[in-house]
């Protein structure tokens, strides 16, 4: 008698996420976990993302009890402060703003949740981004063109964002869209799940 496949579930309502698993290949649920995603007191943006990756795997056991489930989350530092999605122009022009000429770090929490053993596997990527020295007049260009008021940082680098960079730091520029795709084969294949 053959073990059950479990079926692989994304926690995540987020587009950018489901286009990036996409590419491995693998048929999955997308489902939006429902939690509280609001950092704790002196909590680092790397804690913060990893235990949100957790949280939102976790929070979609008892609806797929036999499913590998994989939660992600991402924070953007800036000297130290989290920096989140805009949501409006004026809060991504001041994000763009205090980004000319930095090194800002995204960390991604990435945690793959195995609900039929309870095994829980996570992890932080980083990735760095240095901006160019960006004038209000580049950054008013680029917002009329790609606002991107979803995006933490108020930028997307896998459009015209790119323009606004001096170089990328890491070793997996999906990690800076949302879903690092190598660490996640990594975790994916200690629960058995090969890609290709």
């Amino acid at each position: 008698m053959s073990a059950i496949t479990p079926s692989l579930v994304l926690a995540s309502s987020s587009a950018y996420r489901q286009l990036l698993l996409n590419k491995l290949g693998l048929s999955f649920h997308s489902q939006s976990p429902d939690i509280d995603e609001r950092p704790q007191p002196l909590e680092s943006g790397p804690a913060l993302v990893q235990r949100l990756a957790e949280q939102k795997a976790y929070a979609l056991r008892a609806q797929f009890p036999h499913s590998l489930i994989i939660g992600a989350d991402q924070v953007c530092v800036n000297n130290g402060h989290i920096v989140g999605k805009p949501g409006t122009l004026e809060k991504a022009k001041a994000q763009l703003l205090a980004a000319s000429g930095q090194h800002l770090t995204f960390y991604t929490g990435l945690a793959v949740y195995d609900v039929t053993n309870n095994n829980m596997r996570s992890m932080i990527e980083p990735f760095s981004v240095v901006f160019r020295t960006l004038c209000s007049a580049t950054i008013d260009r680029y917002l009329a063109i790609e606002p991107a008021l979803d995006c933490a940082g108020a930028f997307k680098c896998e459009g015209l964002g790119i323009s606004l960079f001096e170089r990328m730091e890491g070793r997996d520029p999906n990690a800076l869209i949302g879903l690092p795709l190598i660490a996640l084969v990594d975790l994916l294949s200690e629960f058995g799940v090969q890609v290709p």
